[in-house]
């Protein structure tokens, strides 16, 4: 294989929620993939799916619900918590043991996230792996409005302007338009990475699957350019 071109730019859209400790697997994974290909550059999106969208504000124990929706028993979900974080830990994100006690509502941190990416991508990233820790890391609750706007300020984007944005129920319906867009497409679970609007890389990935996969698009790039 010959080597990666240099300067190219590859869409990636990662189709995640919040909710999601997966998604914040295959995040680090993307990124430490990226790291290892100095050369390609992402234009990195992300994208708005909802786990749970029926879920009220107060939420859900989460052990009676992951109980209800995939019938599992309590050894096999302390097994699958075990192995989310030594996969956690491989690629840099820590998942604290019993930091999840509830499942929550995320639709209004997918609309923060939404207009974080307004303002730059790297304030999209930053707010998207911020939301990820607040949960999975520190256990708090994603949908609540001073998460929310403490998490914003953190990552030293205007919490004013986007308390304005959560109290007035901005960017409800682009949330809306782009998680069904993407269903349309046939994604029905997370994460799932698109690389170039063609690719698809579905769950939390090892940084080698995604290596490979940027490596190839990579590749065909360099041949279309070149025919």
């Amino acid at each position: 294989m010959t080597d990666t071109p240099r300067s190219a730019a590859v869409r990636i859209d990662f189709v995640s929620d919040v909710a999601c400790p997966w998604c914040a697997v295959g995040l680090k994974s993307l990124e430490t993939a990226l790291t290892r290909l100095p050369d390609v550059k992402a234009d990195l999106h992300f994208q708005p799916f909802e786990l749970n969208p029926d879920m009220p504000p107060e939420g859900e124990d989460i052990e009676e619900h992951l109980s209800r929706k995939y019938r599992s028993t309590p050894e096999q979900r302390q097994q699958i918590r075990q192995h989310l974080r030594d996969r956690g830990a491989s690629v840099g994100f820590t998942f604290t043991e019993g930091a999840r006690s509830r499942i929550f509502n995320t639709f209004d941190a997918h609309r923060l996230l939404h207009w974080a990416g307004l303002q730059s991508p790297q304030a999209q990233r930053d707010l998207k792996l911020a939301l990820l820790t607040a949960y999975h890391t520190s256990g708090k609750n994603p949908g609540d409005r001073s998460v929310l706007l403490d998490t914003v300020s953190t990552i030293g984007l205007d919490a004013a302007e986007a308390a304005r944005v959560f109290d007035s129920g901005e960017f409800a319906d682009d949330v809306r338009e782009a998680e069904a867009l993407w269903q349309s497409r046939g994604i029905s679970s997370v994460p799932a990475v698109v690389l170039n609007e063609r690719y698809l890389i579905s769950g939390g990935q090892p940084p080698e699957a995604f290596e490979q996969a940027l490596r190839q698009v990579m590749q065909e790039m360099a041949e279309e350019d070149a025919s």
